[in-house]
């Protein structure tokens, strides 16, 4: 029996000393195959059960393209500017770096354990001054061309971490790392215009093999809509603008709500009558997040703003003005028109305020609910009580009033997005500085190309005092001289995700000291083949990567446009309870190293691969760890122990094997991976009934399973005497006119229900079909002492007996 330990241990031992898996990057002879996972952040902890479930999937796609003669690029790296490195450098006053290294080394440790052909010698970290010189610098085009940019705007302060987070990094109002208080406020922050890519990605995202929840998810984000932009005055001096995509409600206007935290409330205040009580609410709004005010906001709270009224253009009707914690001052105008009739929050809202209501669209009663667009659009509904426009359809109305409108010089047609500047400055230290100098003169520099990298500095205190970042400590460091002039470097560094929307790129080339990427190489191994990782990067990383690489093919810098062609996301792999796994369950969680040292890597990964399908959530379970450790054992009893081998070929494993040719193939192609394990046991089985295996067969079979479990696979290669590794021998091929079976099973029913089977050659005739049946004792059973009414014969499936 094989020792799991002592052939693991050799064949990476093997693998690393003959570079076994090193792309010759330069090599354009072959078609290529870029396989890519999301490369994790080095904690300390170390991998979890759930990380090698996506590693394997690429491992095994990857091995079989390297056999089918691709030329292979699957690379790792650390994703390695982080929080926890931060809070270390905090609590202990050492530098983040040796930190992180450690945990780096530890993780490859783990990762190379689990036999992954990845070509380390193209491994990348973020925090390498080596890579972030590039990531500088493509944040320095960005800048240079307009899209970064400092711009004053209310953000999300947590007090605790001394940092602005993004809206993914919010939870109810709480940091998602530590879970802090998290409160809204103004400032001026530097800034990627993300609604500038808008469209280009809506449009991209029609172009790509990605899971439809996740290109839907992008699609909400970026929340396109299309309408009318419209001024409204305000009784006594003053103006705001609203974007609406139901125009045609305009004469329904009950009230206006802006938003508590812009700055028209602000420029309104000496002439708001109950200030005290409108201060109050504002600063209960800025301790939420924009996900609790918009998304989760069932509520219906706002605040009226006493001696304030604003004027309905379209009739000159005065309104109240009110502020509601849903309206943003960062998202659109600000300021939004309420048709109480006709929008359901409006009406409810109406209602909790005591505020009249209009119906102007006839079709339905509007006293217990809103008559909302979604029930009226279409179907041919008219409007009332809209002056001139009464009796329009209110497809006929919205163009009608949208062009009286824009002709008194008060609207114009517009779209609009949901989606919002992208935060670029984080209140840390481990991160990349921005190469940003703030000059005396009040002007920005940035840094020219032979100042970058701009390095992190090594600090005596790693904590930012009173709100700063922790950059503001680095005394010397901060104050810049150039030909004269002076300034302060930009002391925020950039977030974590600065690195991730372009690794991909840089592992192409990871060594190139002029550019961040050959050109040439660029364009022969982008986009991305594969890239497996989590769903919950939906809106963060693979939307940031999106839009820099967007950016980086305008600047003829990237050579295409999209940069993963197709995207899987793996489940999760959840503790024996059913739960995920985390430190609220600390005895359901599952270390990789425990198995791998109990029950070697293979059968790790053949677990996790077998458990179901990829895309599944799957409960952890030790018995089906046990499993399929057995079953490698069986593998090798019958391939390797035992002395049925041949040369000669019998032929009673030609429809077997040349079936699990095709479904492995195939499923390794559609990431089928749990059923193309399914059909190695079928043809394992089936070995275990013949007296000779044929030799070929069986070395196809190992070449198929080394995919998933590559050391017993490299092993028993090897005991059959090959010199070479299997990474590169040909993949198996089968033959079409051999998936012709010369056997079937034949089902028996006795009065509709199943009663037996048997085998037998595909050319039986029904009159031998017919006795075969009846000759089965299980059979004879269910008609003793009954009559035969008649036999059913389906030939090549069936024989249907019906007796009373």
């Amino acid at each position: 029996m094989y020792n799991h330990q002592e052939i693991e241990k050799k064949w990476q031992k093997y693998w690393e000393e003959h570079e076994t898996f090193k792309t010759d990057i330069w090599d354009f002879s072959k078609p290529k195959f870029y396989a890519l996972d999301m490369f994790p952040y080095p904690s300390g902890v170390g991998l979890h059960a759930g990380h090698p479930e996506g590693y394997t999937a690429t491992d095994i796609v990857s091995r079989m393209k390297r056999m089918q003669g691709y030329n292979v690029l699957h690379p790792m790296g650390y994703d390695s500017f982080g929080l926890p490195a931060e809070q270390y450098a905090v609590q202990t006053g050492n530098n983040p770096n040796g930190f992180t290294q450690k945990n780096i080394e530890y993780f490859t440790s783990q990762l190379k354990e689990l036999g992954f052909d990845y070509d380390w010698s193209r491994m990348v970290a973020t925090s390498d001054p080596e890579f972030y010189h590039w990531t500088q610098w493509i944040f320095k085009q960005l800048y240079k061309d307009g899209y970064a940019k400092y711009v004053d705007m209310p953000v999300n302060w947590c007090e605790e971490l001394g940092t602005v987070l993004s809206n993914d990094e919010v939870i109810d109002g709480k940091s998602e790392r530590g879970g802090y208080p998290v409160v809204r406020k103004n400032m001026k922050q530097l800034c990627i215009d993300q609604p500038a890519f808008a469209q280009r990605l809506l449009d991209g995202l029609d172009e790509i093999d990605w899971p439809e929840s996740t290109k839907e998810m992008q699609r909400n984000w970026i929340g396109k809509s299309t309408g009318v932009e419209v001024e409204f005055q305000i009784v006594g001096g003053g103006k705001f603008s609203i974007f609406t995509t139901c125009i045609e409600t305009i004469y329904g206007i009950t009230f206006m709500v802006l938003a508590p935290d812009g700055n028209l409330v602000q420029e309104l205040m000496p002439r708001i009558q109950n200030q005290e009580e409108v201060k109050a609410y504002i600063q209960e709004t800025i301790s939420k997040s924009d996900m609790d005010r918009t998304e989760l906001n069932k509520g219906k709270s706002g605040c009226r703003l006493e001696g304030i009224k604003a004027i309905n253009p379209v009739n000159g009707k005065e309104v109240e003005v009110f502020i509601g914690d849903f309206v943003l001052a960062n998202y659109g105008t600000g300021a939004v028109m309420a048709v109480p009739s006709h929008d359901q929050r409006d009406f409810e809202y109406a209602i909790a305020h005591n505020i009249e209501m209009i119906q102007v669209i006839d079709g339905q009663d509007v006293s217990e609910h809103a008559f909302e667009k979604q029930d009226y659009l279409g179907k041919g509904c008219k409007l009332i009580n809209s002056e001139e426009f009464t009796g329009l359809t209110v497809e006929e109305a919205k163009v009608a009033i949208t062009k009286k409108l824009v002709n008194m010089g008060i609207a114009k047609e517009t779209i609009n997005y949901r989606f919002r500047e992208w935060i670029f400055a984080r209140q840390r230290y481990w991160g990349e500085p921005v190469p940003i100098v703030h000059m005396e003169n009040g002007q920005d520099y940035v840094l020219e190309d032979d100042e970058l990298p701009l390095i992190l500095p090594e600090l005596e205190d790693y904590k930012g005092h009173n709100g700063q970042a922790p950059l503001e400590n680095a005394q010397e460091w901060k104050q810049y001289e150039k030909d004269g002039f002076k300034g302060k470097r930009e002391t925020s560094t950039m977030p974590g995700s600065a690195g991730s929307s372009w690794y991909f790129l840089r592992y192409i080339d990871p060594h190139n000291n002029s550019e961040f990427a050959n050109y040439e190489l660029l364009k022969h191994w982008m986009p991305v083949d594969l890239y497996v990782g989590g769903p919950e990067h939906a809106v963060g990383h693979l939307m940031y990567s999106r839009i820099w690489n967007n950016y980086l093919y305008d600047k003829g810098l990237s050579p295409v446009k999209e940069p993963f062609k197709k995207l899987v996301h793996q489940g999760m792999i959840l503790g024996e309870n059913g739960i995920k796994m985390g430190k609220r369950y600390p005895e359901y969680v599952v270390n990789p190293s425990d198995i791998v040292k109990q029950y070697g890597a293979d059968t790790l990964r053949l677990y996790e691969m077998f458990m179901g399908p990829l895309e599944a959530s799957k409960p952890w379970n030790s018995k089906g760890v046990e499993g399929a450790k057995k079953w490698l054992e069986r593998v090798y009893r019958i391939l390797i122990e035992s002395d049925k081998l041949s040369y000669t070929n019998s032929h009673e494993l030609d429809y077997i094997y040349n079936q699990t040719v095709k479904k492995v193939t195939n499923d390794f192609e559609t990431l089928g991976f749990n059923t193309a394990i399914s059909q190695m046991m079928v043809f394992i089985n089936e070995c275990y009934k013949v007296n000779s295996i044929y030799k070929p067969y069986a070395q196809g079979l190992i070449q198929m399973l080394s995919c998933i479990c590559p050391h017993i696979g490299e092993e028993m290669w090897q005991l059959l005497g090959h010199e070479e590794s299997i990474a590169y021998e040909p993949w198996p091929i089968y033959d079409e006119s051999k998936l012709v079976s010369s056997t079937f099973t034949c089902v028996v029913q006795v009065n509709g229900k199943v009663r037996g089977k048997f085998d037998v050659p595909t050319d039986t005739d029904q009159e031998e079909l017919k006795e075969k049946a009846l000759s089965l004792e299980s059979v004879k059973k269910q008609i003793d002492g009954k009559t035969i009414r008649k036999i059913i014969v389906v030939k090549g499936k069936i024989v249907n007996i019906v007796a009373n």
